[in-house]
């Protein structure tokens, strides 16, 4: 199989900055989308620091990788959770740094989603409500879990998801980069399968848009390019109070 990949980050209609950072695809196949926060500058200086730091230490690290083609092998994920949650320990270590010693910087924080895509495994590092979903058989799945005070109140059952939707607290996230000296990364494993198309995206666009219009927009357009911007213009379509950033990464036969 191949993947291919497609992405585009939108300020919005509501914000003057656009604090989110995206990164695609160049020398591995690490997809990631960071969402800023703090204000002023500094929420874009976290979310693209954690970024850089995330993709330095995979491409530093590429060449400690076994080398097993054209042999299939039955491969330990051990090492590869382990690369995702360091790169991620590495990038809030980075923010939280940069936060305490720079003024400007002070309660910065970013959430951050990455897809490391293996032959026939997918390695997914979250820390946020930022969030990665599914699309196979033209059936949408969120394959992380936000991060989120509101989420939290959902799983103590002090709230149903319908009365979640019109929270006054919605957008508090209880764990970020930035935040403390060390976070706890959630990791997820996936085995994708020819078809599946796995979206990256900060709240910006999930918040505008419900599941089934995320899965009618994907799997109606063929084109990964049309497809981001058309996930970007209807979220602005929808109000687009917050910056609006997707990733797409479709899995087709090589």
């Amino acid at each position: 199989m191949r993947i291919r990949f497609s992405g585009a980050t939108d300020v919005g209609l509501k914000r003057q900055a656009n604090e989110d950072s995206i990164h695609l695809p160049t020398q591995s196949r690490l997809a990631i989308v960071a969402d800023g926060m703090g204000g002023h500058a500094s929420g874009e200086v976290a979310s693209a620091l954690a970024v850089e730091t995330m993709v330095d230490y995979y491409e530093r690290t590429a060449d400690m990788q076994p080398l097993t083609w054209p042999y299939k092998v039955d491969r330990d994920l051990r090492g590869d959770i382990n690369r995702m949650t360091t790169s991620v320990l590495l990038a809030n270590l980075e923010v939280f740094e940069r936060a305490s010693k720079d003024p400007s910087c002070k309660g910065m924080g970013t959430t951050v989603v990455a897809v490391y895509f293996l032959d026939d495994t997918a390695v997914i590092g979250h820390v946020g409500d930022s969030r990665v979903y599914r699309l196979r058989d033209g059936k949408l799945s969120q394959l992380t879990e936000d991060h989120s005070l509101i989420n939290d109140y959902i799983k103590m059952k002090r709230v149903t998801e319908e009365e979640a939707e019109n929270w006054p607290h919605k957008n508090v996230i209880v764990r970020a980069l930035g935040m403390k000296d060390s976070v706890q990364v959630d990791i997820v494993t996936e085995q994708p399968q020819i078809g599946d198309c796995y979206l990256l995206c900060s709240d910006g666009l999930c918040d505008m848009l419900s599941n089934d219009q995320m899965a009618h927009i994907v799997g109606a357009v063929p084109d990964l390019d049309m497809a981001v911007e058309a996930l970007i213009a209807a979220a602005n379509d929808h109000g687009g109070v917050d910056n609006i950033s997707v990733v797409l990464g479709r899995i087709e036969a090589a």
